[in-house]
């Protein structure tokens, strides 16, 4: 199925995706503007969640097909178990991305995450051209992915309708 028309908003309209420092797997600190040059979808999730399950093998395709075009997928597990219960999951679906350990702090640098998954999409200035809460489909997220990798970033959704509960995390982010 070819990609759907993605709903990233406007240039103007983007706020910056608020900076953070978490640990990876292997205990190296991470910033989100160490990526700042590519297209990030950035996702909090868990391995208790059932629809991350179902966006993970569609993150991990994606990080494989656009990974040398300026893209990456930054994962951002949100267990209270930590790496105990993630670093297995992780190997046993060979996730090919890079996973941070979450915690409060940065889920309220955007906004306050209260729903797994929920995705921001980040162009390659560092800010945030797109949110889900929830499942979406995989063929949206890539629409939004090719949009931001081509430049197309005034592909604008315009006239989408009242706000949904992404845009409300998108306006509590940028405060």
């Amino acid at each position: 199925m070819p990609p759907v028309e993605a709903q990233v908003r406007a240039t103007k309209d983007r706020k910056a995706a608020p900076d953070f420092s978490l640990k990876d797997e292997n205990g190296k600190t991470v910033k989100l503007s160490d990526y700042r040059g590519k297209v990030v979808l950035l996702n909090f999730w868990a391995t208790w969640c059932g629809p991350c399950k179902v966006e993970i093998p569609w993150f991990i395709e994606f990080e494989q097909q656009y990974k040398d075009k300026g893209f990456a997928v930054l994962g951002v597990a949100m267990d209270d178990e930590g790496w105990q219960a993630v670093k297995p999951y992780l190997t046993e679906r060979k996730v090919n991305y890079r996973i941070l350990l979450g915690d409060d702090s940065v889920t309220q640098l955007y906004g306050g995450v209260d729903s797994l998954p929920t995705t921001f999409v980040i162009d390659k200035d560092g800010r945030i051209a797109s949110a889900h809460v929830g499942l979406v489909g995989k063929n949206e997220y890539a629409g939004e992915i090719q949009a931001l990798l081509k430049g197309g970033q005034e592909t604008a959704a315009a006239g989408r309708g009242p706000l949904s509960s992404a845009d409300s995390l998108l306006a509590s982010a940028a405060k």
